[in-house]
């Protein structure tokens, strides 16, 4: 498995990037045994803001174009299992590509008063996120149970007066469970939590599905950190860009199903 990992990772990019760097004028970085490695591959290795991130970027495609060298010495690409891993990245990146081309086609059709529209009605419809955003101090308790258990765990904590009671009460039957303490801004909680969790004072204690398991929250302290339309409007845009990706990558898809002639064969279960 780990010599799979390491052609995807280091071989199927490479072969990419040493067509650019094979490119008539390419700005070249370094040679590696004689191997060229542009400009271009380094600025794709990584953001290189900065000349010492910029020599770390050279430094890592200097690393992995050594390990291709061995990998292909090796004939590691003709290995068949290497080569069914290749195969699966290419398409997966094709497919990838096709759904980008299919949405940025479109992507961009609404109108600057349209867009604006859009982004008052979100901003005024997520006051948790902007308006009355907060930075939660919190503790958790992550537990391995079913989500069956969200109930009887959400009685229990309505009774407990902070989380060490419904800690104590999962030791006794034998729940597994990890105890963590973090700090949150509203927009790194999960967008189904939020409501809860912003109506929560300090002290409360929330239970919420989190599968695999379940995730009892007590807030410690809520800061206010209020955001004005102003300043959320480039973090609402690029939200809505995304989404809007997101639906026209899921009606594509939908299209294409709908258009081609799809059979089942064998007994994988549907």
């Amino acid at each position: 498995m780990s010599r799979i990992l390491l052609i995807l990772l280091f071989l199927a990019p490479a072969g990419c990037q040493r067509a650019v760097a094979d490119r008539p004028g390419a700005q070249l970085a370094a040679k590696v045994n004689g191997t060229e490695i542009s400009v271009h591959q380094v600025r794709t290795a990584g953001t290189a803001a900065t000349p010492s991130s910029t020599a770390q970027a050279l430094e890592k495609v200097i690393d992995r174009e050594l390990l291709v060298q061995k990998a292909l010495a090796a004939k590691l690409d003709r290995d068949p299992q290497v080569q069914q891993s290749i195969e699966s990245a290419r398409r997966q990146v094709l497919a990838q590509a096709w759904l980008e081309k299919s949405a940025s086609a479109v992507a961009g059709s609404s109108r600057p008063g349209e867009r604006d529209a859009e982004v008052r009605a979100f901003y005024a419809e997520n006051p948790a996120l902007f308006a009355e955003r907060r930075i939660y101090r919190l503790r958790e308790l992550a537990v391995s149970a079913p989500a069956e258990l969200i109930e009887v765990l959400r009685a229990e904590a309505a009774r407990a007066s902070d989380l060490d009671q419904v800690a104590a009460w999962l030791e006794a039957r034998h729940a597994r469970f990890t105890t963590v303490s973090l700090t949150q801004p509203a927009e790194q909680v999960p967008l189904a939590q939020l409501p809860e969790l912003a109506r929560l004072k300090e002290g409360g204690i929330a239970v919420f599905a989190a599968p695999p398991g379940v995730s009892v929250v007590q807030l410690l302290q809520a800061q206010e950190a209020p955001l004005s339309e102003q300043q959320a409007a480039p973090l609402i845009e690029q939200f809505l860009a995304a989404r809007k990706r997101m639906e026209l990558a899921a009606a594509e898809v939908r299209r294409l199903r709908d258009g081609a002639r799809i059979e089942y064969v064998g007994d994988v279960k549907r």
